[in-house]
């Protein structure tokens, strides 16, 4: 079968099908996060480093946790790429030889890079990874897109800021694999131009101290050094420059339908369950549309999950365009959160139907809760009792990580969650 004009697709017993399926790309602050990551349906997670990346307070991975997590991942046919996109200083070039030969030598597919020193040195010493332009470098026209094309990198992150007809032009226009992001937090700035950090904590943002001095409570008056009260005094919090978060869960078909590679999640320093949660939707919403793309309706339930992992307020951001005042958040605004992450599944007895999990967030006998996984469907059930690792019984699981028990009658997997309404 040949692929259809729109170089997507191909008709199958008489149906339109998406064949050029696009990259779904994770987060992973640590192994941990990495493993669940893969299991919820990623087809790559990004991660960093303990050196020469941006989020210098997530766990980051040494050189043998990366070959771990890519050991964990080839199991899945899913990638793993580093983060090394800091704009590094005279030195910061001590150990960059061997830090790449490092990751190289674990397996890691690719690095994601900003400063042309460490892609220069890449290909140079470690020419098995592949090199994928940093968003810090805030590509947005076709023109750069194609400079960095011929500098020979394999893929561009683009810019947050960069439109849908912008996107498409690129992809028109120049060969090469662009990564875009679908869900998660924005910068006020663009990304490796900001220096709010440096200036107000002395903490440098582009390499890996960015303390979001953006997310600050901030009072607003008419002049400076203005006598008068705050033009917001009456309110708890006027944010002056804290963005939305991005989410495009519903221009995922259109995304697709441009022919873009990989679709980014962002949240390196989230939770497992926050991981899970946006995987596990984005993964039903690229899979259902690939599989029949003339019928696709999107579902309120995948749209439901969403806001039962902890997110403040979102939009659509730059992708519809230039945006709005209510791309940004004014005032008090409360997060969008249905849901608290109760457990982790550890086993599940299928003889005596008794599940046991890692308490991650207080319940207690009699709680209402939801059970979710990748091999299963979602199901609530109620509590009736509960015992620790000794079958002690319990009125509560009170203590974070505490190990307990209690009845299940449907089955279900390790690594499947469980959560509490609020």
């Amino acid at each position: 079968m040949a692929l259809l004009k729109d170089g997507i697709s191909e008709m199958i017993d008489e149906k339109r099908v998406i064949t050029k399926k696009p990259e779904l790309l994770a987060p992973a602050g640590n192994l941990e996060k990495l493993k669940i990551a893969v299991h919820y349906g990623a087809d790559a997670v990004f991660i960093g480093g303990k050196e020469f990346g941006l989020r210098s307070n997530a766990d980051n991975f040494s050189i043998e946790e990366m070959a771990e997590g890519v050991a964990f991942a080839s199991k899945y046919g899913a990638r793993i790429y580093v983060t090394t996109n800091i704009f590094a200083h005279n030195e910061n070039m001590d150990g960059l030889e061997e830090y790449l030969q490092g990751i190289e030598g674990a397996g890691v597919a690719g690095i994601i890079v900003a400063d042309p020193l460490i892609i220069e040195t890449c290909k140079r010493v470690a020419p098995k990874l592949e090199v994928h332009l940093s968003t810090q470098q805030s590509l947005s026209n076709w023109k750069a897109v194609q400079f960095w094309k011929e500098e020979g990198l394999e893929r561009v992150v683009l810019a947050r800021e960069t439109s849908a007809l912008e996107i498409r032009e690129m992809k028109e226009k120049v060969d090469i694999e662009i990564e875009t992001f679908i869900h998660g937090a924005m910068c006020i700035a663009y990304s490796g131009r900001c220096v709010l950090s440096n200036h107000m904590t002395a903490r440098d943002s582009n390499r890996g101290g960015c303390c979001q001095s953006c997310r600050w409570d901030y009072d607003l008056y008419k002049l400076e050094g203005s006598e008068e009260a705050p033009l917001f005094a009456d309110e708890d919090a006027a944010f002056a420059m804290s963005p939305k978060d991005l989410k495009l869960v519903e221009s995922i078909p259109q995304m697709i339908e441009m022919g873009i590679d990989s679709l980014k999640i962002e949240g390196r320093m989230k939770s497992i369950h926050y991981v899970a949660t946006v995987v596990s939707v984005y993964r039903k919403v690229i899979d259902a549309y690939c599989a029949d793309p003339d019928h696709f309706v999107i579902q309120q339930e995948w749209l439901d999950e969403l806001d039962k992992c902890a997110n403040r307020d979102t939009a659509p951001a730059f992708f519809e365009g230039v945006p709005g005042t209510d791309e940004q958040m004014f005032g008090i605004h409360g997060k969008k959160t249905t849901f608290d992450f109760a457990g982790l599944v550890l086993h599940y007895d299928e003889k005596e139907q008794i599940v046991t999990l890692q308490q991650r967030n207080f319940f207690k006998a009699g709680d209402e809760v939801e059970f979710f996984g990748p091999e299963i469907e979602n199901f609530t059930c109620k509590i009736e009792t509960i015992w620790d690792e000794k079958g002690h019984e319990l009125d509560a699981a009170r203590h974070p990580l505490q190990i307990v028990k209690f009845k299940l009658d449907q089955k279900v997997y390790p690594s499947n969650m469980m959560r509490k309404g609020k």
